[in-house]
């Protein structure tokens, strides 16, 4: 993972945590997509993503997240090893492991130098 690419990811970790710690979930989830979008070509980044995901699924007791997140962990760290994984997905259990989706404009550069 290139140095840009690798700073905007950890951004959105720690955005993430913070949200967490100020109780908002809904906005660390956000920041965790944000995070699965920049990293999921990535074995590491693609599971600590995934299991970051789990933890506010927990939390939120939103078990058709949780079911999801425990699916998308083995699969997504498959797919990243194997270099396969649909473009701009946001990681969630609302859309399909397989869904290609826009990747939004601020997060495009530090996709595309990669």
């Amino acid at each position: 993972m290139k140095k840009n690419l690798a700073k905007a990811f950890k951004r959105e970790i720690l955005f993430s945590h913070q949200s967490i710690g100020d109780d908002d979930l809904d906005k660390a989830f956000l920041h965790l997509e944000r995070a699965h979008i920049l990293g999921q070509k990535f074995v590491w980044a693609h599971f600590h993503t995934h299991v970051l995901m789990l933890y506010i699924a927990f939390l939120r007791k939103d078990y058709n997240e949780v079911l999801g997140q425990i699916l998308r962990i083995p699969l997504g760290v498959l797919g990243s090893g194997i270099g396969i994984v649909p473009v701009g997905n946001s990681g969630g259990a609302n859309v399909s492991l397989f869904r290609k989706m826009d990747i939004p404009a601020d997060l495009e550069s530090y996709l595309n130098d990669e």
